[in-house]
């Protein structure tokens, strides 16, 4: 049975950094794409990267140049570092597990969704 837990978040001001962490189980790591979303209150659920099996990532253009997505397999770990956050970015971060279709770009990342989910971990970015 697939599960993720995340992990990492909490309040920041605007500028500052954080990294969040999903452990995985259930599935081997090094298969598959992983991926992170965000959720602020009264908004949809929205991408913010993904990464493949051969270490490629995507971003929506929103983050790019700011968050960065990694996982270490040995550990079964999802990451993001975040860094420059503003208030925009103030979110329940989620990640994700997807199933066979990848999103390879930033148009498919904004409309493939994962098969599973974690539970969420919240970040806050003050002015």
């Amino acid at each position: 049975q697939v599960h993720l837990v995340e992990s990492g978040g909490g309040s920041v001001q605007s500028g500052g950094s954080l990294k969040l962490s999903c452990v995985g189980s259930g599935f081997y790591f090094s298969e598959g794409c992983l991926g992170w979303f965000r959720q602020a209150p009264g908004k949809e659920r929205e991408a913010v990267a993904s990464t493949h099996v051969d270490g490629r990532a995507t971003y929506a253009d929103s983050v790019k140049g700011r968050f960065t997505i990694s996982s270490d397999n040995d550990k079964n770990t999802l990451y993001l570092l975040m860094n420059n956050l503003i208030v925009e970015d103030t979110a329940m971060y989620y990640c994700g597990r997807y199933g066979p279709q990848c999103p390879w770009t930033s148009f498919q990342l904004g409309r493939i969704r994962p098969d599973y989910w974690g539970q969420g971990t919240q970040v806050t970015v003050s002015s």
